[in-house]
């Protein structure tokens, strides 16, 4: 069950997954009233469908989902797979938000997190208890896709590329300081922003900024893309200076076609990188210490960088590959359904 939307592809390649569309999902409202008929909705349609066991993924589906599949009667999974913008920042949203988590989790026979730092800060604040929560790698990555293309750069240009959500949470104002202090000592460098400006989430860009950014000659914004592999492909390193992930996609999808990365050091983030080895881990919110990692990059011979890269693939195939991820996830299932 999910909005309709261009990610409903997924009905044409697996005949057996049958789409119910959801009408009052909306992500990022925090109008009561819209609440309120989303939960109304999920009780009709789980009543309707009569489902075995649910699988809920992100905030209102995990809270409103919860809540429906306990009305019923209904087994049912929930998945953080991140905090969210209004856990990560304070006000009347960030207390609602716990005070429904600490509500609702309870009804869930199981809670999944992409991440052990979200496992804990939940364990810790006491939205869930110990003994239902377990933490797993993230959605996984399909390796055979994201593979290398035994294409290495050659240019006499170095590529680093954002791709993500244009959002000032993911550090997209970060990259751009960082590549402003690089580009004054290394002007062969060139920065790539690849993403959509999400209106409907408050950590969105403003316009603005992004108009003052890409006046630099040196940074290309190259809009929305359903093809991040093609630009993946011919980037030199994948930036991520996120301030918190559930597990950053973009990061192991790179990792997979075997680029270097550069992330935080920060929830999430910090189990796709071993520091030196697959890429560079730097500190939240700190673009000296980005630009000082996006440097270090620039001066490694091409050998040491596809020996980075060739780590950062292995660290996927043996930790992310959506089979392990997959599997693991079934096992669980299986589990609570037994």
């Amino acid at each position: 069950m999910a909005p309709v939307d261009k990610f409903i592809s997924y009905t044409e390649s697996i005949p057996e997954v049958n789409h119910i569309p959801i009408r009052h999902l909306h992500r990022d409202s925090v109008n009561p009233i819209r609440d309120l008929r989303l939960l109304f909705e999920l009780v009709r349609l789980y009543k309707k469908q009569s489902p075995d066991l649910i699988l809920h993924y992100t905030v209102k589906p995990n809270i409103y989902g919860g809540l429906a599949a306990r009305i019923l009667g209904i087994k049912s999974v929930a998945v953080i797979t991140g905090l969210g913008y209004s856990l990560m920042h304070e006000g009347w949203i960030n207390v609602v938000t716990r005070l429904l988590y600490r509500f609702t989790l309870r009804f869930h026979k199981k809670v999944i997190f992409e991440n052990e730092d979200d496992q804990f800060l939940f364990e810790k604040e006491h939205l869930v208890a110990g003994e239902k929560s377990l933490a797993i790698k993230g959605c996984g990555v399909d390796t055979q896709f994201f593979s290398p293309n035994g294409v290495h750069q050659t240019s006499d240009w170095i590529t680093f590329a954002f791709i993500g959500r244009l959002l000032y949470d993911k550090g997209v104002r970060e990259f751009i300081e960082a590549a402003q202090k690089v580009k004054q000592h290394h002007p062969n460098v060139q920065f790539w922003l690849i993403g959509e400006i999400d209106k409907e989430n408050p950590s969105s860009i403003r316009h603005d900024d992004l108009m003052r950014w890409i006046r630099d000659p040196h940074i290309h914004y190259h809009g929305a893309t359903e093809n991040i592999k093609r630009f993946i492909e011919q980037s030199d390193c994948v930036v991520l200076p996120s301030y918190r992930e559930g597990m950053p996609r973009v990061i192991m999808e790179a990792m997979a076609m075997a680029r270097p990365v550069i992330t935080t050091n920060t929830a999430g983030c910090r189990e796709t990188v071993d520091d030196l080895v697959n890429g560079y881990l730097v500190p939240v919110k700190n673009a000296d210490a980005l630009a000082g990692a996006m440097i270090r990059f620039i001066q490694l011979d091409e050998q040491s960088k596809e020996k980075m890269g060739q780590a950062g693939r292995e660290k996927v195939l043996s930790d992310f590959d959506e089979r392990i991820i997959g599997n693991r996830l079934y096992e669980i299932l299986k589990d609570v359904h037994a």
